[in-house]
């Protein structure tokens, strides 16, 4: 064991001893001065900011501006339409800290983190402005509800870990990682050369996986919101075929005729006959699905419906 390290020298003792019997990471002074994570803290101030400038809110410093909870409560309304029952402006360190409670397990729940025990963030470190457990939770919100969005990549810090009891401090010294080497899936896919790229992205982590399908439900919700139209179940509601010959329409700019397919298919024969047109479109615009067959389409095949909408969302999506 041993006493504070030289960087800790100097600042209350309290502070580190409050996380008694805890293991904390705390980033070195030297990473803090790195290019690539001061980009990714302009990029979430920048995203915060954008996100609730109808509220007229600002933040400055994602160190001195989240930890009380009202920036995140603002982002979880804003970006998942929950409304919680929390006093607006928490005055007292412990009003602040029941309002993060109820924030991070309304956040967690949005962010499909089951065992909050698990995560690189909580109540104590967020209150307590802890910079490495905010970022962690920033980017997972952007990654969770605004996919799109480019964080720097390969963003890593060297943090020490803290293990603080009554008879001193144990560190040991490791590299945290912020954002991968290539934080957005859909780019990593973008620039492969692979001929099957939905293939590769099912080999890739479950987190990889959801980024890009959140990423295509983005892209497809901002096309199809012209026509009222949204998607939120990506399997089922391409199954019939109409929602996906729109959104072809749509995005190439021409009216498939109503009489071309069946706008309110009620079995599967009609299902198949529009998702075959939809498709027998797709290779007239230069798309090929020789290795989709309709009926994976119409049974609800997630490597089918993903092929199809990845090969829309590539071409389309800087546009």
């Amino acid at each position: 064991m041993e006493d504070f390290p030289d960087m800790y020298q100097g600042k209350d003792p309290e502070d580190i001893e409050s996380f008694q019997g805890e293991r904390r990471k705390i980033i070195q002074p030297t990473s803090l001065k790195d290019p690539k994570l001061e980009k990714l803290k302009s990029v979430l101030v920048n995203w915060i900011n954008s996100t609730l400038k109808e509220e007229h809110i600002v933040v400055q410093s994602l160190e001195e501006d989240i930890f009380d909870g009202l920036i995140l409560h603002h982002l979880l309304g804003r970006l998942a339409g929950v409304l919680l029952s929390v006093e607006e402006i928490a005055v007292t360190s412990a009003a602040q800290t029941r309002k993060l409670e109820v924030i991070l397990e309304a956040l967690n729940e949005k962010l499909g983190l089951q065992d909050s025990s698990l995560s690189r963030w909580s109540v104590k470190l967020i209150h307590s402005k802890d910079l490495l457990a905010t970022l962690h939770l920033l980017v997972a919100m952007v990654r969770c509800f605004q996919p799109n969005l480019e964080l720097p990549p390969n963003v890593r810090v060297e943090v020490v870990l803290l293990e603080v009891n009554r008879s001193g401090i144990k560190s040991e010294k490791e590299i945290e990682i912020l954002t991968d080497e290539s934080d957005s899936a859909t780019d990593a896919l973008s620039s492969s050369d692979s001929e099957d790229p939905i293939e590769q992205l099912l080999k890739l982590e479950p987190h990889k996986i959801n980024t890009v399908k959140r990423a295509i439900m983005h892209f497809v919700n901002k096309k199809m919101s012209t026509l009222g139209l949204q998607v939120t179940d990506m399997e089922k509601q391409f199954s019939d075929g109409v929602i996906l010959l729109l959104l072809i329409g749509q995005l190439e700019g021409f009216f498939v005729p109503l009489y071309d397919f069946n706008i309110t298919p009620v079995n599967a024969t009609e299902m198949l006959q529009n998702v075959t047109v939809a498709l027998d479109l797709l290779d007239d615009i230069g798309l090929p699905t020789t290795n989709i067959e309709p009926q994976d389409i119409v049974s609800q095949d997630v490597t089918a419906t993903l092929k199809v909408l990845y090969a829309l969302f590539k071409k389309h999506k800087s546009r």
